[in-house]
């Protein structure tokens, strides 16, 4: 588990990278027009861990945070719209709740999720 410490005058705050990703997920799940989250390979060690899949992807230093995002939407969704509203809504939520700057915010659409026919009874 990747920790990063913040020191204020007051004392210090950790705050961990699968924190940021459960941010990440929630913020990115309230944008019209996204299905849900995709879940992808993170890496070779991935097929013999229990943390293979994953929905985001963090790298965090002293003074920026990249955050991966792998979503799927909806059908009939503009896709750049929808990719703008999860960039921006994760950036905002992250930033605004660990007061750690985000530089980039890369939205990787999975799949489209076609809703079925409902049944008429």
């Amino acid at each position: 588990m990747d920790v990063k410490e913040f020191q204020t005058s007051e004392g210090c705050c950790i705050v961990s990278e699968e924190v940021i990703a459960a941010i990440t997920c929630t913020a990115a799940a309230e944008v019209p027009g996204v299905a849900g989250m995709a879940t992808r390979l993170t890496d070779i060690r991935g097929l013999v861990t229990s943390q293979g899949n994953k929905s985001v992807g963090v790298i965090s230093n002293d003074n920026e945070t990249v955050i991966d995002v792998y979503i799927n939407l909806k059908a009939g969704v503009r896709i750049p719209e929808v990719a703008g509203n999860v960039q921006r809504k994760v950036k905002n939520e992250v930033q605004s709740m660990t007061g750690k700057p985000v530089t980039k915010v890369n939205v990787h659409v999975e799949g489209i999720v076609l809703e079925e026919p409902k049944d008429e009874e």
